[in-house]
């Protein structure tokens, strides 16, 4: 024993100066515990499966979630657990999930609630905190909630049972944002101005402001509020989205979403998808999806709406991602595929998708036409030498255009004999024409040597027109109109009736691109199809332009040239009555250099001048759209039968200028009325004196009496005033 205390003395004797006289403290320093757990959350509503499948399905869990942010992983965590029950061998339908940060929890909380996982697994998203609460809650008997009373909304389309027919539109003029009632023929009437919100002391648009494509809403923007819904006879407020900084707004087609847009870089939120029924957030997206190149001179890839509603679109890098409504899922949970794509559009009345990507090393360039959402390539068209694609589709996607821009390989262009090299190819175009409606899609090649600026369809037919010039920077350009359909005449021989062996002459109607005008000279940079066809106008818009407008009859080839100075949009009303030109300026501020040419003009489709307002600033005009309800063949039946309706117009509209008539005279008539009143009183009182006149004239009555005298005109030859004699 002694040995042994002899031998730790030595060592400690050894050891003495090595330590410190410090007393140790054995308390580890633990980071801060968490207790809030606010950056947790629960999934219920999966799939319950077997110990074999439990692994499998967490890393599908974990690679979900982990799309959303990063998570409190660890060494030993990967972010998620799934409870797994002994007693019955099966996971039990939920998980636990836990973010690095708060807001990462509540966007997952927002996004991922509702998301289809399987065919038969909807999620179910709840944060942490509010599970703890729904789980001390007591069990009691379930009552039944009483509904709440039923408030009538206001009627989205009660402005189309305007008797007269009339369209609106709304202006967005220095403070004031007003909706104006127009019939082409007299001066605009106001609707709504804001009012009732003026007295209220608030602003009712304080940015730009968007009607619905049904015309069922107006959204006004105001930017420290969101997006304010406005719908209704009264313009009552229908519906409030929460979008700090808006700064544009997307309805779809048929109106059930609508996208708000922030454009800014730093907000993970920027875009925000909301049913407007509801007024539910259904997903948020950045303003650049992942992996697409974020430089200054590269503008955000835009979300596109299919023609039904059922996808919403945008373009990455080398994809298309396309989300299902309303759940806002990927469909079939991956991208589309396109290398290399550069554009993309919905087919405004189909679920197809015309996309077009460049050359790609060995393979040339190409468009392709995907069905959705099978992903079916119905068509693919192989380009090569190609620059750059420009993509438009017919109104009805009837016909789709693809104005290819190519290149030669020689880079030499001969000009009088003399062969000049140039520092870049020599660029020629020539347009696709795809044949949508037609049995697998054929394409039919226009080759243009001039360079083509600008293509539009007309709506509610097979015609084109577009702009075209040798150079595109010369001051006087062509404008050529095509046919995608070819009537030609037929002679057959009558086999049967009275004229049998009679030749007979018929129209056909044969699917061939044929050339029907070209109009040279022309001082012109876009084009404008009245919605109705036939009309259009081949507009000079922009700073360096005339701002010529001329207004062309493509059926009768009437031509009316008017000018609209500075003007900078061309913008037809639904019905194709009345066009609108202005110049406007936008209203985030600064010096606006023709703000004394600020306003607009009324013009009827022939090129007559009705109405015209000029404001000090003038920011935006908008047409009131309202669908199309009659379809090809019953607007040929109203066409057909046009001089039945004449009639009835012509009535109404003799009914509806004799009202204005009997309004712009009011005045007039009751100062008339006043004066023949008057005279009327004057009579009785020259009838009451009547017998006081008698008697003072001896029983003489000027009225009654029988003595006749006669007037006879005297005309003296030197006397030049005419002396009046009374005979007896």
């Amino acid at each position: 024993m002694s040995s042994i205390e002899d031998q730790l003395a030595e060592e400690a004797a050894e050891l003495d100066g090595y330590f410190s006289d410090t007393p140790l403290d054995p308390q580890p320093r633990y980071p801060p515990l968490n207790k809030s757990f606010d950056s947790a959350i629960v999934i219920t509503n999966l799939p319950k499966v077997p110990e074999a499948k439990l692994e499998k399905l967490t890393n599908v869990v974990v690679r979900l979630v982990s799309r959303i942010g990063d998570l409190a992983s660890s060494d030993d965590f990967s972010g998620v657990m799934m409870p797994f029950d002994q007693s019955t061998g099966t996971t039990l339908g939920f998980c636990f999930a836990e973010y690095a940060s708060p807001e990462t929890a509540k966007h997952a909380i927002v996004t991922l609630d509702g998301h289809k996982f399987d065919k038969n697994h909807f999620l179910s998203v709840t944060a942490y905190p509010r599970a703890q609460k729904l789980q001390d809650l007591e069990e009691t008997e379930f009552v039944e909630p009483k509904p709440a009373p039923f408030v009538e909304k206001p009627n989205a389309m009660s402005w189309l049972e305007d008797p007269s027919q009339r369209d609106q539109y709304v202006i967005r003029q220095g403070k004031e944002t007003e909706v104006y009632w127009f019939d082409a023929k007299n001066d605009p009437v106001i609707d709504y101005d804001g009012s009732r919100e003026k007295e209220a002391g608030v602003s009712w648009c304080e940015y730009y402001c968007h009607w619905s494509p049904k015309g069922s809403y107006l959204a006004t923007l105001v930017p420290a509020r969101g997006v304010i819904l406005w719908s209704g006879a009264n313009y009552e407020k229908t519906g409030r989205f929460v979008a700090p900084d808006v700064k544009t707004v997307l309805f779809s087609p048929e109106e059930n979403y609508l996208i708000t847009n922030n454009m800014r870089r730093d907000d993970e939120a920027a875009i925000k998808v909301y049913h407007i029924q509801s007024g539910k957030l259904l997903r948020t997206f950045p303003l650049y999806p992942k992996g697409f190149p974020m430089d200054e001179d590269i503008p955000p890839p835009p979300f596109q709406w299919s023609h039904d509603d059922n996808y919403l679109a945008r373009m990455g890098k080398d994809l298309v991602s396309i989300y299902a409504t309303p759940s806002m899922g990927l469909l079939d949970k991956k991208s589309l595929l396109v290398e290399g794509i550069h554009e993309f559009q919905w087919s405004p009345k189909a679920n197809i998708l015309a996309c077009w990507a460049p050359e790609q090393t060995n393979s040339p360039a190409h468009v392709d036409l995907i069905e959705i959402p099978t992903r079916n390539k119905l068509r693919q068209k192989n380009l090569f030498n190609v620059t750059k694609c420009n993509m438009v589709w017919h109104p009805d996607g009837d016909y789709l255009a693809v104005k290819v821009t190519r290149h030669t390989k020689s880079k030499k262009t001969l000009y009088n004999n003399i062969e000049l090299f140039r520092m870049r190819d020599q660029e020629y175009n020539n347009i696709e024409l795809f044949r949508m409606r037609d049995q697998g899609i054929p394409v039919e090649m226009l080759d243009i040597k001039d360079a083509v600026m600008a293509l539009a369809f007309e709506p509610r037919g097979s015609r084109f027109a577009m702009i075209h010039a040798e150079n595109p920077s010369a001051a006087k350009v062509n404008v050529s109109f095509y046919d995608m359909m070819k009537k030609t005449e037929v002679i057959s021989v009558a086999k049967k009736g009275a004229k049998k062996g009679q030749q007979q002459k018929a129209i056909q109607v044969v699917p061939e691109l044929n050339l029907i005008e070209t109009l040279q000279g022309k001082q012109c940079n876009v084009l404008f199809w009245s919605p109705a066809g036939t009309n259009i106008i081949m507009a000079s818009l922009g700073d360096s332009a005339s701002g010529t407008l001329e207004f062309y009859d493509v059926s009768t080839k009437s031509l009316v040239v008017k000018e609209h100075y500075r003007a900078n949009q061309v913008l037809w009303d639904p019905s194709g009555r009345t066009l609108a030109t202005c110049v406007s300026q936008p209203v985030e501020g600064g010096h606006f250099k023709f703000a004394m040419d600020n306003g607009y003009i009324l013009w009827s489709f022939q090129g007559r001048q009705i109405y015209q307002q000029s404001f000090e600033t003038f920011y935006q005009f908008v047409w009131r759209p309202r669908e199309m309800l009659l379809s090809k063949s019953q607007v040929n039946k109203v066409r057909k039968d046009l001089k039945k309706y004449e009639k009835e117009f012509d009535k109404a509209d003799k009914a509806r200028e004799r009202a204005l008539y009997l309004e712009e005279t009011k005045g007039k008539r009751a100062e008339r009325k006043k004066y023949r009143d008057l005279r009327a009183e004057l009579r009785e009182l020259r009838k009451e004196q009547r017998p006081r006149r008698v008697e003072l004239q001896d029983g003489y009555d000027t009225i009654t009496s029988s003595r006749k005298y006669r007037l006879r005109l005297f005309f003296p030859q030197r006397k030049k005033s005419w002396p009046k004699e009374l005979v007896r």
